[in-house]
């Protein structure tokens, strides 16, 4: 995923990890919880993320290109 996709990324949204993948072979999916953006600095995003009932982790941008839509 690139910059400019993340950028367009809304709470509610479904993202797709490339590496890790479910026990059926499927990716993982990760719900976005909440997207940051910085006024200062454009090239700066954080997306929290939500998978399952107990797993949350927030991504900045150097890990987008884990991740698809």
């Amino acid at each position: 995923m690139t910059l400019v996709e993340a950028k367009d990324i809304r709470v509610g949204d479904i993202l797709f990890h490339k590496e890790y993948k479910n026990a059926d072979g499927t990716p993982q999916r990760w719900k976005v919880t909440s997207v940051k953006n910085w006024k200062r600095n454009p090239l700066r995003i954080q997306i929290g993320l939500k998978r399952g009932m107990y797993q949350f982790e927030k991504i900045d941008e150097s890990y987008l290109d884990e991740f698809f839509v």
